[in-house]
């Protein structure tokens, strides 16, 4: 892979990343749970077109990455619970892999694709009878996609832990493939 990824990290790290790296698609892991957890435990399952059942299923994603040999990983930390509710830190994630997947994409690697992390915050609510209002920017996250996020973080060295409670700060992680 080409040596000028590393400027899309520089990139991400100026632009509200904490980490980023460049990572091989073979580090990213799928599994079915990841999206049944997404059914059972997330509130906004069937009400976004970026999550379940409307996002690609977890099938669709292993042959997906197949199609990719890199991808760009970034992680958001200390996010507060409050930041998490009104989805300003959602929103920042996503603009940024908007910004980043659209220059690699115009870079060259027109297979750029992004995923973010949790509900699409684009919208109050999502009218999922209808198309979606901001296509270019909404993505589906990893976690709806069935990526096992703990995992994929551990094998590119990155540390996750469970928030066990709304007083803990969290971290968000986003993922932009490229090939």
């Amino acid at each position: 892979m080409d040596d000028s990824l590393v400027n899309y990290c520089d990139y991400a790290k100026g632009h509200g990343a904490d980490h980023a790296l460049i990572i091989d698609a073979e580090q990213i892991v799928v599994d079915e749970w990841v999206r049944v957890k997404c059914q059972y435990g997330c509130g906004a399952y069937g009400r976004w077109l970026t999550c379940p059942p409307y996002s690609p299923t977890p099938n669709t994603t292993r042959k997906m990455l197949k199609e990719y040999s890199a991808g760009l990983l970034m992680k958001f930390d200390d996010i507060s619970y409050e930041e998490e509710v009104d989805s300003s830190a959602s929103r920042k994630v996503r603009n940024l892999v908007y910004e980043l997947e659209r220059t690699i994409f115009l870079d060259g690697f027109h297979k750029a694709f992004g995923m973010g992390a949790g509900p699409c915050p684009f919208c109050e609510s999502c009218d999922v009878t209808r198309p979606c209002k901001f296509p270019r920017k909404a993505r589906p996250s990893m976690e709806a996609c069935g990526i096992d996020v703990y995992r994929t973080a551990s094998n590119c060295g990155f540390s996750l832990g469970v928030v066990k409670s709304c007083r803990e700060l969290c971290s968000y992680l986003a993922l932009i493939l490229i090939e």
